[in-house]
Protein backbone atom coordinates (compact mmCIF):
# COMPACT_ATOMS: atom_id res chain seq x y z
CA UNK A 1 0.00 0.00 0.00
CA UNK A 2 2.62 2.31 1.30
CA UNK A 3 4.56 1.45 -2.52
CA UNK A 4 0.94 2.30 -4.19
CA UNK A 5 0.68 5.54 -2.33
CA UNK A 6 4.34 6.88 -3.12
CA UNK A 7 3.67 6.05 -6.79
CA UNK A 8 0.64 7.74 -7.03
CA UNK A 9 2.38 11.10 -5.66
CA UNK A 10 5.05 10.52 -8.13
CA UNK A 11 2.42 10.66 -10.63
CA UNK A 12 1.05 13.95 -9.31
CA UNK A 13 4.65 15.48 -9.22
CA UNK A 14 4.92 14.92 -12.99
CA UNK A 15 6.29 18.21 -14.18
CA UNK A 16 3.74 20.49 -15.44
CA UNK A 17 5.32 21.89 -18.12
CA UNK A 18 6.24 18.76 -20.63
CA UNK A 19 2.87 18.10 -19.21
CA UNK A 20 1.32 19.90 -21.05
CA UNK A 21 3.14 20.38 -24.44
CA UNK A 22 2.71 16.53 -24.16
CA UNK A 23 -0.89 16.94 -24.08
CA UNK A 24 -1.34 19.71 -26.70
CA UNK A 25 1.05 17.50 -29.17
CA UNK A 26 -0.94 14.77 -28.95
CA UNK A 27 -4.28 16.20 -29.54
CA UNK A 28 -3.35 18.08 -32.40
CA UNK A 29 -1.38 14.87 -33.14
CA UNK A 30 -4.50 12.89 -33.26
CA UNK A 31 -6.76 15.10 -35.12
CA UNK A 32 -4.00 15.74 -37.66
CA UNK A 33 -3.54 12.18 -38.36
CA UNK A 34 -7.57 11.33 -38.32
CA UNK A 35 -7.80 13.45 -40.93
CA UNK A 36 -5.14 12.59 -43.35
CA UNK A 37 -6.14 9.16 -42.86
CA UNK A 38 -9.85 9.18 -42.96
CA UNK A 39 -9.56 8.45 -47.17
CA UNK A 40 -7.35 5.57 -46.74
CA UNK A 41 -8.82 3.80 -43.72
CA UNK A 42 -12.42 3.87 -45.43
CA UNK A 43 -10.81 2.34 -48.69
CA UNK A 44 -8.68 0.16 -47.60
CA UNK A 45 -10.40 -1.17 -44.44
CA UNK A 46 -14.00 0.02 -44.96
CA UNK A 47 -13.85 2.10 -41.81
CA UNK A 48 -12.85 5.45 -42.05
CA UNK A 49 -11.89 5.85 -38.51
CA UNK A 50 -9.75 2.69 -38.45
CA UNK A 51 -6.48 4.41 -37.77
CA UNK A 52 -7.70 6.51 -35.29
CA UNK A 53 -9.18 3.79 -33.30
CA UNK A 54 -5.59 2.04 -33.68
CA UNK A 55 -4.24 5.18 -32.76
CA UNK A 56 -5.82 5.55 -29.30
CA UNK A 57 -4.97 1.49 -28.94
CA UNK A 58 -1.41 2.54 -29.60
CA UNK A 59 -1.77 5.67 -27.20
CA UNK A 60 -2.90 3.18 -24.73
CA UNK A 61 0.02 0.72 -24.60
CA UNK A 62 2.29 3.91 -24.78
CA UNK A 63 0.51 5.17 -21.58
CA UNK A 64 0.80 2.53 -19.69
CA UNK A 65 4.83 1.67 -20.79
CA UNK A 66 4.89 6.11 -19.80
CA UNK A 67 3.70 5.30 -16.55
CA UNK A 68 6.56 2.36 -15.87
CA UNK A 69 9.40 4.38 -17.57
CA UNK A 70 8.36 7.48 -14.74
CA UNK A 71 8.11 5.21 -12.00
CA UNK A 72 11.58 3.47 -12.54
CA UNK A 73 14.31 5.03 -10.76
CA UNK A 74 17.14 6.95 -13.46
CA UNK A 75 19.89 4.16 -11.98
CA UNK A 76 18.18 1.04 -12.92
CA UNK A 77 18.89 2.38 -16.52
CA UNK A 78 22.25 3.26 -15.54
CA UNK A 79 23.01 -0.01 -14.39
CA UNK A 80 21.38 -1.69 -17.57
CA UNK A 81 22.34 0.27 -20.45
CA UNK A 82 25.08 -1.94 -21.69
CA UNK A 83 22.16 -5.32 -21.64
CA UNK A 84 19.63 -2.95 -22.82
CA UNK A 85 22.39 -2.17 -26.15
CA UNK A 86 23.07 -6.04 -26.28
CA UNK A 87 18.98 -6.68 -26.09
CA UNK A 88 18.99 -3.63 -29.17
CA UNK A 89 21.22 -5.66 -31.18
CA UNK A 90 19.80 -9.18 -30.66
CA UNK A 91 16.36 -6.98 -31.85
CA UNK A 92 17.94 -5.92 -34.95
CA UNK A 93 19.05 -9.55 -36.02
CA UNK A 94 16.16 -10.95 -35.40
CA UNK A 95 14.09 -8.60 -37.72
CA UNK A 96 15.94 -9.81 -41.05
CA UNK A 97 15.32 -13.19 -40.37
CA UNK A 98 12.89 -14.45 -42.79
CA UNK A 99 9.42 -15.58 -40.67
CA UNK A 100 10.53 -13.30 -37.79
CA UNK A 101 10.70 -10.34 -39.48
CA UNK A 102 7.60 -8.66 -41.07
CA UNK A 103 9.01 -7.28 -44.84
CA UNK A 104 6.86 -4.01 -46.09
CA UNK A 105 7.75 -1.94 -49.44
CA UNK A 106 11.03 -4.03 -49.56
CA UNK A 107 11.85 -3.54 -46.20
CA UNK A 108 12.10 -5.77 -43.01
CA UNK A 109 11.94 -3.60 -40.11
CA UNK A 110 8.91 -4.79 -38.27
CA UNK A 111 7.84 -7.65 -35.48
CA UNK A 112 4.67 -9.01 -35.51
CA UNK A 113 3.46 -9.98 -31.81
CA UNK A 114 -0.33 -10.51 -32.09
CA UNK A 115 -2.35 -6.68 -33.29
CA UNK A 116 1.04 -4.92 -32.20
CA UNK A 117 3.43 -5.03 -35.30
CA UNK A 118 6.96 -2.93 -33.70
CA UNK A 119 9.22 -1.03 -35.15
CA UNK A 120 12.72 -2.62 -33.93
CA UNK A 121 14.89 0.31 -34.55
CA UNK A 122 12.54 2.79 -32.46
CA UNK A 123 13.13 0.88 -29.36
CA UNK A 124 16.62 0.93 -30.30
CA UNK A 125 16.90 4.42 -30.11
CA UNK A 126 16.22 4.45 -26.62
CA UNK A 127 18.79 1.83 -25.96
CA UNK A 128 21.80 3.78 -27.15
CA UNK A 129 21.01 6.52 -25.76
CA UNK A 130 21.37 4.61 -22.25
CA UNK A 131 24.03 3.30 -23.13
CA UNK A 132 25.78 6.23 -24.09
CA UNK A 133 24.94 8.07 -21.36
CA UNK A 134 26.51 5.25 -18.75
CA UNK A 135 29.62 5.40 -21.06
CA UNK A 136 30.24 8.95 -20.98
CA UNK A 137 30.01 9.35 -17.71
CA UNK A 138 31.59 5.57 -16.82
CA UNK A 139 34.43 6.55 -18.83
CA UNK A 140 34.40 10.34 -18.73
CA UNK A 141 38.52 11.52 -18.65
CA UNK A 142 39.33 8.20 -21.24
CA UNK A 143 36.92 9.69 -23.71
CA UNK A 144 38.28 13.33 -22.84
CA UNK A 145 42.27 12.66 -23.15
CA UNK A 146 42.36 8.91 -25.39
CA UNK A 147 41.31 7.61 -29.08
CA UNK A 148 40.31 4.42 -27.20
CA UNK A 149 37.74 6.24 -25.29
CA UNK A 150 35.95 7.53 -28.82
CA UNK A 151 36.84 4.60 -30.72
CA UNK A 152 35.07 2.04 -28.69
CA UNK A 153 31.87 3.83 -28.86
CA UNK A 154 32.29 4.31 -32.50
CA UNK A 155 32.66 0.64 -33.38
CA UNK A 156 29.58 -0.40 -31.55
CA UNK A 157 27.67 2.54 -33.36
CA UNK A 158 28.93 1.42 -36.82
CA UNK A 159 28.32 -2.14 -36.11
CA UNK A 160 24.56 -0.72 -34.78
CA UNK A 161 23.98 1.15 -38.09
CA UNK A 162 25.19 -1.66 -40.36
CA UNK A 163 21.92 -3.57 -39.07
CA UNK A 164 20.12 -0.99 -39.84
CA UNK A 165 21.02 -0.34 -42.86
CA UNK A 166 20.64 -4.07 -44.20
CA UNK A 167 16.97 -3.53 -42.82
CA UNK A 168 17.07 -0.78 -44.75
CA UNK A 169 16.48 2.35 -42.66
CA UNK A 170 18.18 5.38 -43.57
CA UNK A 171 15.90 7.59 -41.58
CA UNK A 172 16.60 5.48 -38.32
CA UNK A 173 20.64 5.73 -38.98
CA UNK A 174 20.76 9.54 -39.42
CA UNK A 175 18.56 9.75 -36.25
CA UNK A 176 20.37 7.48 -34.27
CA UNK A 177 23.90 8.51 -35.51
CA UNK A 178 22.79 11.53 -34.96
CA UNK A 179 22.17 11.82 -31.78
CA UNK A 180 25.32 9.47 -30.54
CA UNK A 181 27.96 11.92 -32.00
CA UNK A 182 25.85 15.25 -30.02
CA UNK A 183 26.23 12.84 -26.75
CA UNK A 184 29.68 12.08 -27.30
CA UNK A 185 30.39 15.87 -27.89
CA UNK A 186 29.15 16.88 -25.10
CA UNK A 187 30.87 14.41 -23.45
CA UNK A 188 33.83 16.04 -24.28
CA UNK A 189 35.56 14.75 -26.52
CA UNK A 190 38.41 16.37 -28.82
CA UNK A 191 37.35 18.31 -31.88
CA UNK A 192 39.81 17.31 -34.18
CA UNK A 193 38.70 13.59 -33.20
CA UNK A 194 34.92 14.49 -33.81
CA UNK A 195 35.40 16.33 -36.80
CA UNK A 196 37.54 13.46 -38.70
CA UNK A 197 34.60 10.68 -37.20
CA UNK A 198 31.98 13.36 -38.70
CA UNK A 199 33.88 13.24 -41.80
CA UNK A 200 34.47 10.19 -42.77
CA UNK A 201 30.80 9.42 -42.13
CA UNK A 202 29.65 12.35 -44.90
CA UNK A 203 32.03 10.24 -47.07
CA UNK A 204 30.30 7.09 -46.26
CA UNK A 205 26.57 8.25 -46.56
CA UNK A 206 27.72 9.98 -49.54
CA UNK A 207 28.87 6.69 -51.16
CA UNK A 208 25.78 4.89 -50.04
CA UNK A 209 23.82 7.31 -52.24
CA UNK A 210 26.23 6.83 -54.94
CA UNK A 211 26.00 2.91 -55.18
CA UNK A 212 22.46 2.06 -54.34
CA UNK A 213 20.25 3.56 -57.18
CA UNK A 214 16.89 4.43 -55.62
CA UNK A 215 18.90 6.17 -52.96
CA UNK A 216 20.71 8.28 -55.72
CA UNK A 217 16.95 8.98 -57.69
CA UNK A 218 15.90 10.68 -54.09
CA UNK A 219 18.63 12.84 -53.69
CA UNK A 220 18.06 13.83 -57.97
CA UNK A 221 14.38 14.31 -57.77
CA UNK A 222 15.15 16.31 -54.11
CA UNK A 223 17.17 19.05 -56.43
CA UNK A 224 14.78 19.29 -58.85
CA UNK A 225 11.40 17.64 -57.97
CA UNK A 226 9.19 19.18 -60.97
CA UNK A 227 11.83 17.39 -63.63
CA UNK A 228 10.18 14.52 -63.15
CA UNK A 229 6.98 15.28 -61.16
CA UNK A 230 4.57 11.86 -62.07
CA UNK A 231 7.75 9.54 -60.88
CA UNK A 232 10.58 9.83 -58.83
CA UNK A 233 9.64 13.53 -57.76
CA UNK A 234 5.89 12.42 -57.25
CA UNK A 235 5.86 12.65 -53.38
CA UNK A 236 7.75 15.53 -52.78
CA UNK A 237 6.03 17.70 -55.62
CA UNK A 238 2.67 16.32 -54.00
CA UNK A 239 3.45 17.51 -50.82
CA UNK A 240 4.74 21.10 -51.77
CA UNK A 241 1.06 21.94 -53.65
CA UNK A 242 -0.17 20.53 -50.30
CA UNK A 243 1.69 23.60 -48.91
CA UNK A 244 0.41 25.72 -51.52
CA UNK A 245 -3.13 24.94 -50.88
CA UNK A 246 -2.65 26.07 -47.36
CA UNK A 247 -1.35 29.41 -47.55
CA UNK A 248 -2.01 31.70 -44.93
CA UNK A 249 -4.83 30.09 -42.55
CA UNK A 250 -5.71 26.97 -44.49
CA UNK A 251 -8.56 25.22 -46.78
CA UNK A 252 -9.90 24.05 -43.31
CA UNK A 253 -10.30 20.61 -40.71
CA UNK A 254 -10.79 17.36 -43.37
CA UNK A 255 -10.91 19.88 -46.74
CA UNK A 256 -7.40 19.02 -47.74
CA UNK A 257 -7.67 17.34 -51.38
CA UNK A 258 -3.96 15.83 -51.13
CA UNK A 259 -4.89 13.69 -48.80
CA UNK A 260 -7.53 11.91 -51.32
CA UNK A 261 -5.23 9.68 -53.06
CA UNK A 262 -2.82 12.24 -54.22
CA UNK A 263 -0.07 12.19 -51.74
CA UNK A 264 1.29 8.63 -50.90
CA UNK A 265 1.37 7.76 -46.80
CA UNK A 266 -0.26 11.11 -45.96
CA UNK A 267 -1.03 9.36 -42.51
CA UNK A 268 2.52 8.99 -41.83
CA UNK A 269 5.39 10.29 -43.34
CA UNK A 270 3.56 13.42 -44.67
CA UNK A 271 1.00 14.16 -42.22
CA UNK A 272 2.79 17.55 -41.41
CA UNK A 273 2.04 18.51 -45.01
CA UNK A 274 -1.58 17.46 -45.23
CA UNK A 275 -2.17 19.62 -41.47
CA UNK A 276 -0.11 22.26 -43.23
CA UNK A 277 -3.00 22.61 -46.19
CA UNK A 278 -5.27 22.26 -43.67
CA UNK A 279 -4.50 24.65 -41.36
CA UNK A 280 -1.64 26.83 -43.08
CA UNK A 281 1.39 28.85 -42.05
CA UNK A 282 -0.28 29.58 -39.00
CA UNK A 283 -1.09 25.77 -38.43
CA UNK A 284 2.81 24.67 -39.23
CA UNK A 285 3.63 28.25 -36.70
CA UNK A 286 1.88 26.23 -33.73
CA UNK A 287 3.38 22.95 -34.52
CA UNK A 288 6.99 24.11 -34.67
CA UNK A 289 5.82 26.29 -31.55
CA UNK A 290 5.30 23.27 -29.69
CA UNK A 291 8.23 20.72 -30.64
CA UNK A 292 10.31 24.19 -29.76
CA UNK A 293 8.79 24.22 -26.46
CA UNK A 294 9.11 20.92 -25.58
CA UNK A 295 12.31 20.65 -26.36
CA UNK A 296 13.58 23.45 -24.88
CA UNK A 297 11.74 22.14 -21.81
CA UNK A 298 13.99 18.51 -22.00
CA UNK A 299 17.04 20.72 -22.24
CA UNK A 300 16.01 22.83 -19.56
CA UNK A 301 15.57 19.47 -17.09
CA UNK A 302 19.12 18.17 -18.89
CA UNK A 303 21.08 21.92 -17.84
CA UNK A 304 19.11 21.17 -14.36
CA UNK A 305 20.65 17.94 -13.57
CA UNK A 306 23.88 18.59 -15.07
CA UNK A 307 23.98 21.61 -12.33
CA UNK A 308 22.97 18.88 -9.81
CA UNK A 309 26.37 17.12 -10.46
CA UNK A 310 23.61 14.55 -11.67
CA UNK A 311 25.93 13.49 -15.16
CA UNK A 312 23.88 10.47 -16.41
CA UNK A 313 20.54 11.76 -15.91
CA UNK A 314 21.48 15.12 -17.99
CA UNK A 315 22.92 13.03 -21.12
CA UNK A 316 19.92 11.25 -20.79
CA UNK A 317 17.91 14.43 -21.35
CA UNK A 318 20.17 15.91 -23.76
CA UNK A 319 19.93 12.72 -26.29
CA UNK A 320 16.26 12.25 -25.77
CA UNK A 321 16.21 16.17 -27.04
CA UNK A 322 18.53 15.59 -29.54
CA UNK A 323 16.54 12.58 -30.85
CA UNK A 324 13.15 14.08 -30.79
CA UNK A 325 14.09 17.42 -32.25
CA UNK A 326 16.35 15.98 -35.14
CA UNK A 327 13.36 12.95 -36.07
CA UNK A 328 11.02 16.31 -36.40
CA UNK A 329 13.49 18.33 -37.99
CA UNK A 330 13.88 16.23 -40.74
CA UNK A 331 10.11 14.75 -41.25
CA UNK A 332 9.49 18.83 -41.70
CA UNK A 333 12.26 19.43 -43.67
CA UNK A 334 11.25 16.85 -46.21
CA UNK A 335 7.86 17.54 -46.25
CA UNK A 336 8.92 21.21 -46.99
CA UNK A 337 10.98 20.18 -49.87
CA UNK A 338 14.38 21.20 -47.70
CA UNK A 339 15.80 17.68 -47.15
CA UNK A 340 15.66 14.55 -49.68
CA UNK A 341 12.67 12.20 -49.25
CA UNK A 342 12.94 9.43 -46.83
CA UNK A 343 10.88 7.37 -44.56
CA UNK A 344 10.80 9.07 -41.12
CA UNK A 345 7.44 9.94 -38.65
CA UNK A 346 6.81 12.90 -37.30
CA UNK A 347 6.68 12.42 -33.21
CA UNK A 348 3.55 12.15 -31.68
CA UNK A 349 1.69 13.21 -35.35
CA UNK A 350 2.33 10.17 -37.57
CA UNK A 351 0.40 6.90 -37.09
CA UNK A 352 2.74 4.16 -35.96
CA UNK A 353 2.29 2.38 -32.39
CA UNK A 354 6.64 1.96 -31.96
CA UNK A 355 7.25 5.79 -32.71
CA UNK A 356 4.07 6.57 -30.41
CA UNK A 357 5.19 4.50 -27.67
CA UNK A 358 9.14 5.06 -27.83
CA UNK A 359 8.32 9.36 -28.01
CA UNK A 360 5.77 8.69 -25.10
CA UNK A 361 8.77 7.04 -22.89
CA UNK A 362 11.54 9.28 -23.51
CA UNK A 363 9.38 12.18 -21.89
CA UNK A 364 7.86 10.31 -19.31
CA UNK A 365 12.13 9.32 -18.72
CA UNK A 366 12.90 13.07 -18.90
CA UNK A 367 9.69 13.56 -16.36
CA UNK A 368 11.44 11.31 -14.26
CA UNK A 369 15.15 13.19 -14.45
CA UNK A 370 12.83 16.14 -13.14
CA UNK A 371 11.47 14.54 -10.48
CA UNK A 372 14.72 13.40 -9.09
CA UNK A 373 16.37 16.39 -9.91
CA UNK A 374 14.25 18.21 -7.24
CA UNK A 375 14.15 15.65 -4.38
CA UNK A 376 17.93 16.38 -4.40
CA UNK A 377 17.34 19.62 -4.32
CA UNK A 378 15.19 19.65 -1.54
CA UNK A 379 11.90 20.74 -3.61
Amino acid sequence: MSYLQTSLADLKGFDRHLQLILVALLMVGFVAMTSASIEHAASRYGDEFYFAKRYLFHFSLASVLSIVMYLTPIDVWERTGWLLLLLGFVVLALVLIPGVGREVNGSRRWIALGPLTLQASEFVKLCVIFYLAGYLVRRHDEVRQSWSGFVKPMALLFALTLLLMLEPDFGATVVTAGTAFVMIFLGGVKLGQFLLVILSCMAGAVAMAIFEPYRMKRLTAFTDPWADQFNTGYQLTQSLIAFGRGQFSGVGLGNSVQKLFYLPEAHTDFVFAIFAEEFGFLGTLVILGLFVALIGRILFIGRYAESMGKQFHAFVAYGVATMISGQAFINMGVNAGLLPTKGLTLPFMSYGGSSLMVCMSMVALVGRIERECRRHDGR
